[in-house]
Formats: C-alpha cells, sequence, structure tokens
C-alpha cells in the first residue's frame, strides 16, 4: 500500500515514497475550535460539537480469533478526523460484555444515537453472529465508554426516534435463515427512549403495529385477527437486514429501510414507517429483487420537498433507484432511475462498475436538497482493473442531476494514495461533517487496500460540492488496531 497522509496542495511525489502513514497534528487553537454549526448528538461521541466517524474492522483478529472484529471511533474536529484521537472497541475491551469469538464479526454493522437523553451520541454495534447479541457504548466527554449487553439481537441495530415523541428509540434484529421458499419469523425488539444504562427502555413497544401486521399466514398481509400469521407483535418476517434512517413520509417520526427476504428467492426493498404503536411496512419499493443484497442504500431529501427520499445503489444490476417520499411513504408512481450514462456524470457505464457499491445522501452545499454519494468499486482506469471511484451527485427539484456532480479516485491530485488494482476504493461511504464548518464531508473506504487491511479517506465538502484540499487517509494501523486482514471500513457511519 502507498502511503497516506493528509495533503493540503495537489499530491506530492514525496508523499508516494514515504515511509508510513503519518498521523497530523492539531494545534491548541484548531483543536478547542467552535464548529460553525454543532453536530447532533448522533453524531458526536463526545459532546465536543464535532461529528465523529465510526468504522467497522469485521475481520479484524482480536486475542488470538480471526475475524472476531472490532470498531474504531475517530473523533471530530476542526481539521477533520485525527486518527490519533481514538477509540477502539472489541469484545475483549475492559467492560464491553461478551468474549471475542473467531468469525463473529463484531462490527459489521452499527448505529449511532442519544439513547439516554444525557446529549451524547451513544454507539450501538452488532455483529455477524446474531445471538451474540449487541452491545451499547454510552456516549461521554471522553468517547464512548463501559458497555451494554443486548442478547439475542445482533443484526443491524437501528437508532431512531421511531415514534416521533423526541427520544431517540432502538430497533432490534435477531437471527434469521432462508429456510425453503417462504419468509420465516425473525424476532424484532423495539424499545422506546430514553434506555436506562442497565438496557432497560422506557417501555417494551411492540414491534409491529398490530392493527398493521403484514405475516405470510393463511389469509396473507393484513391479518391481524388471525392468529395463523406468522408475525406477532415482537418478530417481523425475515430475514431482514436493516439500511438506513430517515422520515419518508414527512410525518415526524423516522422510518428504517430494509432489504427483506420476500420468498420463493427474492429479495426485496421495503421501509419499515414508524409509529406510535410499532412498525407498519410498505410493500415493495424499487425495481430491485432476486439480486442479494448487493449495493447501499441510504434516505435523504433529493428534491428539497421536505419528504426523505430512498436511495438504492445495486452494483449487481449497475442501477441507481431513487424512490421519492410523499405523505404515504415511498411513492408508488414516482422513481427515478439512473447509471453513468446521467448527463453529467463523470465517466462511462460499463459492465462490472458497481456503481451504487455504496451510497450515502445528505445535504453538502447547504442549498436544502440532498447530494448523493455514490461508490463505483469496480471502475477501471489507467488500465487499472477495479481501482475503484467514488462520485458526489447533486440534488435537485427533479431528483439526482449529474450537473455539476464529481468524481474522484487515488490518482485524483490531491487525494492521498496511489490507485492500484483490486482496491476497490468506494466499498463503503458516509457523509458526515467532522470538520464542522457546516458541510457534510466525504467519507470514504477501501477494504481492499493493502492486502485487505483496509483504510478510510475523508474528503472536505464545501459549498459547491467537495474539495481535494485538506484531504486525509489513515488505516487500522495508524488507529492501533489489527491489521492483517481487517477490512477496515467495510462499514461507515
Amino acid at each position: 500500500m502507498t502511503p497516506l497522509r493528509r495533503s493540503a496542495v495537489p499530491l506530492a511525489a514525496a508523499l508516494l515514497v514515504a515511509g508510513g502513514l503519518t498521523a497530523w497534528t492539531l494545534t491548541p487553537e484548531e483543536a478547542h475550535a467552535a464548529p460553525a454549526e454543532a453536530a447532533a448528538p448522533a453524531d458526536d461521541l463526545n459532546g465536543d460539537g464535532y461529528a465523529d466517524l465510526v468504522s467497522g474492522a469485521p475481520g479484524g483478529t482480536i486475542s488470538g480469533k480471526a475475524q472476531a472484529g472490532y470498531v474504531a471511533v475517530t473523533y471530530g474536529s476542526a481539521d477533520g478526523t485525527d486518527p490519533s484521537r481514538k477509540k477502539l472497541v472489541s469484545r475483549s475491551t475492559s467492560g464491553v460484555p461478551g468474549s471475542a469469538a473467531a468469525k463473529q464479526q463484531f462490527g459489521k454493522t452499527f448505529s449511532t444515537g442519544d439513547l439516554d437523553g444525557d446529549g451524547y451520541g451513544d454507539l450501538v454495534i452488532g455483529s455477524d453472529d446474531a445471538p451474540s447479541g449487541s452491545v451499547i457504548l454510552w456516549g461521554s466527554p471522553s468517547g464512548p465508554t463501559g458497555g451494554t449487553a443486548l442478547d439475542g439481537y445482533g443484526r443491524t441495530p437501528q437508532a431512531g426516534d421511531f415514534d416521533g415523541d423526541g427520544k431517540a428509540d432502538l430497533a432490534l434484529f435477531g437471527d434469521a435463515d432462508v429456510e425453503g421458499d417462504d419468509p420465516v419469523t425473525q424476532p424484532g425488539a423495539l424499545f422506546k427512549g430514553p434506555i436506562s444504562r442497565a438496557g432497560a427502555p422506557a417501555e417494551r413497544l411492540d414491534f409491529m403495529d398490530k392493527s398493521e401486521w403484514w405475516g405470510y399466514g393463511d389469509d396473507g398481509p393484513g391479518c391481524a385477527e388471525d392468529d395463523s400469521c406468522v408475525d406477532g407483535p415482537s418478530s417481523i418476517s425475515g430475514p431482514v437486514t436493516a439500511g438506513t434512517v430517515g422520515d419518508v413520509n414527512g410525518d415526524k417520526r423516522q422510518d428504517i429501510a430494509i432489504w427483506q427476504y420476500e420468498g420463493d428467492g427474492v429479495w426485496g426493498n421495503h421501509v419499515l414507517l414508524g409509529g406510535k404503536a410499532g412498525f407498519t411496512t410498505t410493500g415493495t419499493v424499487g425495481d430491485f429483487g432476486s439480486v442479494g443484497d448487493e449495493g447501499g442504500s441510504d434516505v435523504g431529501d433529493v428534491d428539497g420537498d421536505g419528504y426523505d427520499d430512498v436511495v438504492l445503489g445495486n452494483d449487481v444490476n449497475q442501477k441507481v433507484t431513487v424512490v421519492f417520499g410523499s405523505p404515504s411513504g415511498p411513492s408508488g408512481d414516482r422513481e427515478q432511475s439512473f447509471d453513468q450514462s446521467l448527463p453529467g456524470f463523470p465517466g462511462a457505464q460499463e459492465d462490472g462498475d458497481r456503481v451504487g457499491s455504496c451510497v450515502s445522501v445528505a445535504d453538502v452545499t447547504g442549498d436544502g436538497r440532498a447530494e448523493v454519494a455514490l461508490g463505483i468499486s469496480g471502475e477501471d482506469f489507467g488500465g487499472l482493473k477495479d481501482a475503484g471511484s467514488v462520485a458526489l451527485l447533486h440534488g435537485s427539484s427533479s431528483g439526482v442531476t449529474g450537473t455539476g456532480s464529481q468524481a474522484v479516485h487515488q490518482n485524483t491530485a490531491g487525494v492521498p494514495g496511489v490507485a492500484e488494482t483490486g482496491d476497490e476504493f468506494g466499498a463503503a461511504c458516509a457523509l458526515k461533517d467532522v470538520d464542522g464548518d457546516g458541510h457534510r464531508d466525504l467519507n470514504v473506504s477501501s477494504t481492499k487496500e493493502n492486502a485487505s487491511a483496509g483504510a478510510d479517506w475523508s474528503l472536505r465538502g464545501t459549498g459547491e460540492g467537495l474539495t481535494t484540499e485538506g484531504a486525509a487517509a489513515f488505516g487500522p494501523g495508524d488507529v492501533g488496531g489489527p491489521v492483517t486482514d481487517a477490512r477496515f471500513g467495510s462499514f461507515l457511519r
């Protein structure tokens, strides 16, 4: 791996031969400068006003256990993320319940939210081994501390205000596997916030709204009065992989985009709509099914109409689909589908580009319409196969536009490092304002960098889009984490 470091000017030749990845030092003024706008508590785990970046390394070896996994929190500052100011969390960290286990992949998924209402963001970490459960790390002035076990619910935990009372709630998912042609019952838990540090919710709610059960029993969907329904108040037809949180129908209650098994080998995208009595579900959104969960998804208001839109990447069929929000949820008749042939989108559409390998949606420029960051991890250029790139496209009143869009990769001037075959830059991405200037910054990863050690990059956001001035990158060794096959940056939030 070519060494990476912060660069305030276009990439210098000396950077390509320097030994080791060098962390930067903040002056006292930089370290304590007030952000332009304090980060929301969900994004700020140490309460200093800056959004923090959380990176999963599910392949990391912990206590001699291969793929036990860990998570790295790098704190935001006026100079962006700083790998010297970090917190590493694994099942072998003091105070964290449970034990490191081979192939557990702790940190494969996670979510953040102020679960106890103390003004600090809390971190909920799941794993690939659902029965081992999730763990809550509680935010504090020194970052995530302690650890509270949520036994049995290790799949894709999601924090959000699902009942609209202004307090963060927690949606948890248990284990379920595809068995035959029909969906199976998947355990679910919905904790109403605030949640105590003992892990006790203010109330444990029915996961699904009883009046809107949508099982696959004898009477099919809507069989609320029929005990033959597969689904109950604390379960969901699964398996389900939860994606991201946003308010798709504008009712001030947050919703969850999910990837769900529909039966007969078909998977589809759905949205769990938040409500006071539990979730209700939409039908399939977008045109994706039976292709596996290849690609990313996120939720944000692309067209600026006050309703969050569901943006679905799919790196198998090479399309990105925007399903626009409406008062009734995801629109059934207003969608946008595009690829790199969208006018203004840099590059050309080619087989294997995997456009949409990651998706992140947030307002970078401050114009009230969300930008869409898209990984293109299979992008080939300069004779390099699957070197990968990432693009930022702007929102407009009619949806995503290619006008003014940008694409960057490791050979772009100012981006640390150098592109190599098989890097798959663009594996994961997250738009977060880690430098506190009021513009979301693009954080993106390559899990194949340095023989699958992985690495993260951070590109600053501006009123126009992205700049490579001040771009930074770091890998697992820079935060003091296990390096070999760590797949650092597999998931970013």
